[in-house]
């Protein structure tokens, strides 16, 4: 990809903490084969503390010397409300329209989604097996995505932003595995290297990870990571950080 195609700066955030977060928590503790949630995945909107953790970092980045000119968000109710709160605390002017693009979307879990670690393994223990054998990176369980699959989607994603957004400030609002497997994208990374990286810890809500282009960087010039996972706006507001992670089978991120 040539210089003049990438943006001047990217960010990739993580929505708040979700109330599918919180079920989750409770669901485990409490030894449960199932999350109790009576929507849709893509309807479960934010926790109170991910609504404070979203406004918190839309006010750091209103005192920030550069703020996002195009924001993209998945679908998903937490990221998109993620997005509005942040637009609202100042975090990006307030006409700026969020775009929103199914592609960033959480991955699917098929026939695994809304179940814990334990409740797969009383169900659906060939799941877990097929999960232990491929790993979290081929592991496609029926009706849902393996990080590949995100990784294909993704990758037409990043199509898109060169295409229409060169030489700009991009926000994107999206989930965990989506941060991580962009930054496979963006880096070149290979298996391995991405899920060291996920082994190091989870992607914190509302963290940023960021990216600033450099012409001198390869031989067209290249993003280059220059923060990841950075929870200093949350911080800053006294605003309890939260970093959900995606569990050994399932999760809702």
């Amino acid at each position: 990809m040539s210089a003049s195609r990438w943006p001047s700066h990217l960010w990739l955030v993580r929505h708040g903490q979700s109330a599918g977060n919180v079920a989750r928590d409770a669901a485990h503790a409490e030894g449960l084969a199932r999350i109790p949630l009576d929507s849709r995945d893509v309807d479960v909107p934010l926790s109170p503390l991910g609504e404070r953790q979203a406004d918190a970092l839309g006010r750091w980045f209103a005192g920030a010397e550069e703020r996002p000119e195009v924001m993209l968000a998945s679908p998903y109710v937490r990221a998109m409300n993620t997005a509005r709160l942040f637009r609202a605390a100042g975090g990006c002017d307030p006409d700026e329209p969020i775009c929103c693009d199914e592609r960033l979307r959480e991955k699917e879990f098929g026939i695994l989604d809304g179940l814990t670690t334990a409740g797969i393994h009383e169900t659906l223990p060939d799941q877990a097996e097929f999960r232990r054998l491929l790993g979290k990176f081929y592991h496609r369980p029926p009706g849902g995505e393996s990080w590949c699959d995100v990784i294909l989607r993704l990758r037409s994603v990043l199509d898109t932003v060169s295409l229409h957004y060169a030489g700009r400030r991009v926000m994107i609002v999206a989930h965990q595995v989506v941060v991580l497997c962009l930054r496979y994208i963006i880096e070149n990374l290979d298996e391995a290297q991405i899920l060291a990286i996920d082994r190091e810890g989870d992607v914190a809500n509302c963290s940023i990870t960021e990216y600033r282009f450099d012409p001198s960087s390869g031989r067209d010039g290249n993003l280059v990571l220059t923060r990841y996972n950075v929870t200093a706006p949350v911080e800053a507001a006294d605003v309890p950080v939260t970093d959900e992670p995606e569990p050994p089978v399932a999760v809702r991120g």
